[in-house]
């Protein structure tokens, strides 16, 4: 993406190809998001997050600066962690200044959004030199933003099944997730826990284990790593390769990344799915929760979660992903969110999930059967489960025996 950066000052948000809104960049680095008019008067516009849904329904289009950063809502968009560096030195770009990292990165973007450098002239400070950015563009400068910390990149797949990385790092409706320099066996750990989650009545996308020699077009030095990549369907991707627009729950709740792990629980994410989705949603991420505990997933934090739009206004829940048992890496960690006053990852007890529904404002007597279905369900997917040969023998070891102790908690705990 060809821009100078002495000149933008305002980026295009485009929602399934419609401008709905600017992000200019005002002055001492402050950057406003605002909705065009048009959006705000029409009444069967298109979710952008429910983040801008006020109380009463309507749209929220009072915004405010942001000093340094972009708004929440953006600064989610973009990938955090080594991911950014990776990109943002490719592209030329300061990893912290996010409006230019955006301008280069939003042409594809998860969900139904694109951002780019914005087609009409916007008046502003044009000279100013500390918002210098590097001069230097790359010609490869991969341009996708897929939000999260692990190297992946969006690929293409061919009609033999085969993976190719676009030249410019857009297009692809797959997402290719390398293999980890500081813990093993990362892709088929994944790879294991989804078809877990599968076999026990967790929707999930389609994904493959693939040989990272038979990826084409891996830039260098991603391409040097070994072993295998996993390769996941993108979800916000249709049959015909039209986007669906999505939002994490970080978007949802109007934080930034950094926020993640605080400031929310999950009950504060199953009151929005119960006020947004009902049943169906709110009880297919306690069953996901449930199943988080019992494989030792501590990272289940508030970007692990994501909504869908597939009429575009109204939310479902998205498949599950990123289940991944990390307690082998690092033995003893908590739950990243707060479960029922507790971020034990050790046991689930009925009074757990009693505190859980009523700081969720949820029904309680649902919830316990669901619990205990999901539990039995998972234990005996993981005694056939073939795709844990897969794994590490340690591995496999800690795996299983963290879901039968947080099982037998769970079968001596029922409610009273």
């Amino acid at each position: 993406m060809k821009f100078d950066p002495k000149t933008l000052n305002a980026l295009d948000v485009k929602l399934h190809g419609r401008r709905i809104g600017v992000i200019n960049r005002l002055g001492g680095d402050r950057h406003l998001f605002s909705f065009e008019q048009d959006y705000i008067d029409d009444p069967n516009r298109p979710t952008l997050s429910l983040s801008f849904k006020g109380q009463e329904g309507g749209l929220v289009t009072a915004t405010r600066g942001i000093t340094g950063r972009l708004p929440p809502f953006f600064s989610n968009l973009l990938p955090e962690g080594h991911l950014r560096d990776y990109l943002a030195a490719r592209a030329g770009v300061k990893p912290q200044r996010e409006f230019f990292l955006l301008a280069v990165l939003g042409a594809d973007l998860p969900g139904a959004l694109v951002v780019l450098p914005s087609s009409r002239e916007h008046e502003g400070d044009r000279h100013r030199g500390d918002d210098r950015e590097d001069d230097r563009q790359p010609d490869a400068a991969l341009r996708f933003s897929l939000a999260g910390v692990q190297l992946k990149f969006s690929a293409v797949m061919d009609a033999s099944g085969g993976l190719t990385i676009p030249a410019d790092g857009m297009g692809g409706s797959w997402i290719v997730k390398l293999p980890s320099a500081r813990f093993a066996a990362v892709p088929e750990n994944e790879y294991a826990m989804l078809a877990l989650a599968r076999a026990a009545g967790i929707g999930v996308p389609p994904n493959r284990l693939i040989e990272i020699g038979d990826i084409h077009g891996l830039p260098q030095d991603a391409g040097a790593l070994e072993g295998k990549a996993l390769a996941v369907e993108r979800f916000d991707r249709g049959a015909g390769g039209e986007s669906i627009h999505m939002e994490d729950f970080a978007q949802v709740f109007g934080l930034f990344p950094d926020d993640k792990y605080d400031r929310r629980s999950y009950a504060n994410i199953a009151a929005v799915l119960w006020a947004e989705t009902g049943e169906p949603g709110t009880y297919e991420f306690l069953r996901r929760l449930v199943f988080s505990v019992l494989i030792g997933n501590a990272d289940m934090h508030l970007k692990n979660w994501s909504l869908l739009y597939p009429d575009r206004r109204t939310p479902v829940l998205s498949p599950a992903y990123d289940f991944v048992a990390t307690l082998p890496y690092i033995p003893h960690d908590r739950l990243a969110l707060n479960f029922g006053g507790s971020r034990s990852i050790d046991e689930i007890t009925a009074d757990q999930v009693r505190r859980f529904a009523d700081t969720a404002r949820l029904p309680a007597s649902p919830l316990w059967p669901i619990v205990s279905e999901t539990t039995e369900r998972t234990v005996a997917a993981w005694d056939g489960l073939e795709e844990k040969e897969l794994l590490p023998g340690d591995m496999r070891v800690a795996i299983g025996k963290h879901i039968l102790a947080v099982a037998a908690t769970i079968r001596d705990n029922p409610p009273r």
